[in-house]
């Protein structure tokens, strides 16, 4: 899948605004290590997206893992996108496709982190089933969320989709994005306590905003329905994909109310194989050492004082 000659050096970067405390740099270079290259990867602030652009078409740019805010506005400046990020509406990860150019493409490897934290935990006897569909719920209607309805509806079974956010056009066009989708889910945006008390309970349940404190009526209003769904008897399993802090808020409110619990740092090691694969090639990823890179993840993760406060 490269055209990347493998004994160059070159830099991969995670990108874009607020990445300074992320912990995958690490794991990243271990995998680098691993796999024999002499590639660096680093965190790199990029405050527009014309300095994001920049770096991807560096001829010494061998990857980007794109993050907030640009996972929807840097579609549009790639020369190619994957059926995944298209029909997601989000990018997540560009690689360079060979060929006699250096194309830039992007593609979504989100999910799979969402997806393997999803399964990490949960009651295997009420999980639900192709025979047996649940409903999800997701905080935000981001880039992040689309990835998660994506996961949730077209591997987790999840055949309708509750979601919380402060902003109705963003979730409008969450919706319209989520039409493109092969078996689009029932999207319904929940807006009052009691339109939620009429809705059924939801099995799997994903933040994907900050873990900032609701200040707004609007803010103060998600965080009161996201409370009262996490209050109900039935227990899925809670996923909070932001990570700064480790243990966001809402991880606090799951975990007193008594819900399986999985940290947002888990998406990192979920999505390794794939990205790598799309970087160094078929042939080289099968070097990978999954375990190895997982522990310097999670040493990472405790050790960081960027995410634990």
């Amino acid at each position: 899948m490269t055209q990347i000659p493998l004994s160059q050096e070159m830099t991969l970067h995670l990108v874009g605004v607020g990445v300074t405390h992320s912990i995958a740099y690490s794991m990243h270079n271990y995998i680098a290590k691993s796999l024999g290259l002499p590639w660096t990867f680093y965190s790199t602030e990029c405050p527009t997206i014309e300095e994001l652009l920049k770096l991807a078409k560096a001829p010494t740019t061998a990857g980007l893992v794109v993050t907030m805010p640009y996972k929807n506005s840097v579609m549009k400046h790639l020369d190619e996108l994957d059926e995944l990020a298209t029909i997601i509406g989000a990018c997540n990860n560009i690689y360079y496709k060979p060929g006699s150019q250096r194309l830039l493409c992007g593609t979504n490897t989100d999910w799979r982190g969402i997806k393997g934290c999803l399964l990490e935990k949960g009651d295997e006897s009420r999980r639900p089933s192709a025979t047996s569909p649940a409903s999800a719920l997701i905080v935000g209607a981001g880039g992040a969320s689309r990835a998660a309805i994506y996961a949730l509806s077209a591997h987790m079974n999840c055949s309708t989709i509750y979601i919380l956010n402060r902003d109705d056009q963003e979730v409008t066009g969450l919706i319209h994005d989520s039409r493109k989708l092969p078996n689009p889910p029932n999207i319904i945006h929940v807006k009052t306590l009691k339109q939620a008390e009429e809705l059924p309970s939801p099995y799997y349940v994903v933040g994907t905003v900050p873990d900032f404190e609701p200040k707004t009526d609007t803010e103060i209003a998600v965080a009161a329905l996201l409370e009262s769904f996490l209050s109900r008897p039935d227990k899925g399993v809670l996923l909070d994909m932001c990570f700064k802090p480790r243990r966001t808020r809402m991880i606090k409110l799951g975990e007193k109310l008594e819900w399986p619990c999985v940290e947002g740092t888990h998406i990192i090691g979920y999505q390794i194989h794939e990205q790598w694969r799309l970087w160094a090639g078929e042939e080289c990823v099968k070097k990978l050492d999954q375990k190895g890179a997982w522990g310097v993840l999670i040493k990472a993760a405790d050790e960081s004082k960027g995410i634990n406060f």
